[in-house]
């Protein structure tokens, strides 16, 4: 198996006395989607808080390429490849989706010694690399609150991809899309991982994970239920894990089936 990007060990996370992550593990290796799977509450948006820098562990250890990783703040995560993709997208609508995909990293051209946004050459990358994931625009100027829920999706990644993600979180990327949009946001993770990029991809739809992930991580309460390969468990057995299987069971028995 290739080495992983990111390896974390045993993470735990404490906000006083209340322990949202109770020991979980979980690597992340290069062209490869790690499916983070779990109910509400289950832990997995502090999981990855902690890889992406927002909180610090309060034990554990995280790994980067091989070397111990103490990310100080996001930014420290970002130079280092690891992108996150939040539901919120962090874009402004009424902006071009080609400023909006270098918001933060603007191309500069100089005029008479006086830098200016380079609107030629942002326009012409953006168009590119949408269309490699893709999404064909009507043209760069196009504003981004007239795209669908997953091309908005998909310019978010893109725009990671370009600026030298190495892993790639996608935080719920399909959990408000309709068939056809979830469709596309699944095609833009299979063209990601065909790029070598790791991918984790937090969801509580089964069905969704099934369709892109290589592995499969179940989060429970705060811990970690295992990993499995794709094709070594079924839908069902996922859905239970999440789902605290062995505990509707028991309910079924003591009301004699009726649940």
């Amino acid at each position: 198996m290739t080495e992983p990007i990111v390896k974390m060990v045993n993470i735990e996370k404490h906000f006083g006395s209340v322990i949202a992550l109770a020991g979980v593990s979980l690597d992340v290796v290069p062209g490869e989607c790690h499916c983070l799977l779990g109910d509400n509450g289950a832990g997995k948006s502090t999981f990855i808080k902690t890889m992406s820098g927002v909180h610090k562990p309060t034990k554990g250890e995280i790994y980067f390429e091989g070397q111990p990783m103490d990310f100080a703040d996001p930014r420290d995560a970002i130079s280092a490849g690891i992108a996150t993709v939040y539901q919120d997208l962090a874009m402004i609508p009424l902006m071009s989706v080609s400023r909006n995909f270098f918001m933060g990293n603007e191309p500069l051209k100089k005029i008479a010694g006086v830098s200016f946004f380079d609107h030629e050459l942002a326009n012409e990358v953006t168009m590119r690399e949408m269309k490699a994931m893709g999404i064909n625009l009507r043209g760069p100027d196009q504003a981004v609150g007239t795209l669908s829920g997953g091309e908005r999706q998909t310019v978010a990644i893109a725009r990671a991809v370009h600026f030298g993600a190495k892993v790639l979180i996608l935080d719920e990327p399909t959990s408000a899309l309709g068939v056809r949009q979830t469709s596309n946001v699944l095609a833009t993770v299979d063209k990601v991982r065909n790029k070598g990029i790791g991918v984790v991809f937090i969801t509580h739809n089964v069905r969704h994970s099934l369709a892109v992930g290589d592995r499969f991580t179940v989060l429970n309460r705060g811990q970690t239920l295992g990993t499995a390969k794709r094709g070594e468990i079924t839908p069902e057995e996922l859905q239970d894990m999440m789902a605290g299987g062995q505990e509707l069971a028991e309910l079924e028995g003591s009301l004699g089936g009726t649940v």
